[in-house]
C-alpha cells in the first residue's frame, strides 16, 4: 500500500533545491523518507496530534501525518514517515 507524501512536505521540497523526498515500499511498509540536504541541517520533529511539525536551520514545516502513518522520526538527518 502506498503513502501519499503530505503536500506541504513536497512544497518545501520544490522551494528549497536541497530537499529530497524519496517513497520506498518494503513487504507491505511504506516509507517516506526526506533529506534536507547537505548543509548540515539537523531537522527535528514534534507529532501534536495528527500533525507533525519539523523543524530545521530556523524554517518550520507542519503537515498532516497521513491517516496510515505509524511513524514519524528523524534519524541521521533524514525525516521519515513509515506506514
Amino acid at each position: 500500500m502506498h503513502m501519499e507524501t503530505p503536500p506541504e512536505l513536497e512544497a518545501a521540497a520544490d522551494d528549497q533545491n536541497d530537499v529530497t523526498i524519496t517513497n520506498r515500499e518494503y513487504e507491505g511498509e511504506s516509507v517516506i523518507a526526506v533529506d534536507f540536504g547537505p548543509t548540515g541541517a539537523k531537522p527535528s520533529v514534534d507529532v501534536v496530534g495528527d500533525t507533525a511539525i519539523v523543524t530545521v536551520d530556523g524554517n518550520q514545516f507542519e503537515f498532516d501525518v497521513p491517516s496510515d502513518a505509524s511513524d514519524v522520526t528523524v534519524n541521521d538527518g533524514i525525516l521519515t514517515i513509515k506506514g
